[in-house]
């Protein structure tokens, strides 16, 4: 099963990037943990086209039988061992896992029709570059619990 992080955004700061690898790495090489970064589209005065280049850029990235979760503020909260759950549950079905996340007006219709789960990781917002370092450790915090790894402790 791979996982991957689909993110629209500009080239991310370093310290970015060098936590996400962190946690990536510790993946193991049958899950593996990546990142696509998407660059945004040009600037423009319409949200809506915006979000809609957005869409293409994230939909074309996506195979038809990836587990895709929208990362999106009206999305369920999930905690640590319900994601543990979840990875056990597409690894079982042979599932790849695509976690989307969008730009700063979030994620189009149509991608959240697309989506099989939407999930939002806090009442809180995030920068979109922050997002992916908070994603890649719950994902690899979900993988230490659902295989006994002591990372995770009660």
């Amino acid at each position: 099963m791979k996982i991957r992080i689909l993110s629209i955004g500009n080239k991310c700061p370093g310290w970015i990037k060098t936590g996400f690898d962190e946690y990536a790495k510790r993946m193991p090489r049958e899950m593996p943990l990546t990142l696509l970064e998407m660059q945004a589209p040009r600037h423009h005065t319409d949200p809506a086209k915006y979000q809609q280049a957005e869409a293409q850029k994230l939909l074309a990235q996506i195979s038809k039988n990836d587990w895709v979760i929208a990362l999106d503020e009206h999305g369920a909260s999930c905690t640590s061992v319900a994601l543990a759950a979840g990875l056990k549950e597409w690894q079982m079905a042979g599932r790849d896992v695509a976690f989307l996340v969008g730009g700063a007006d979030g994620l189009a219709k149509d991608v959240l029709s697309r989506a099989d789960q939407k999930m939002s990781l806090s009442n809180l917002t995030f920068p979109h570059y922050m997002v992916r370092v908070i994603l890649a450790e719950a994902v690899y915090r979900a993988w230490s619990i659902s295989t006994g790894h002591p990372y995770h402790r009660v």
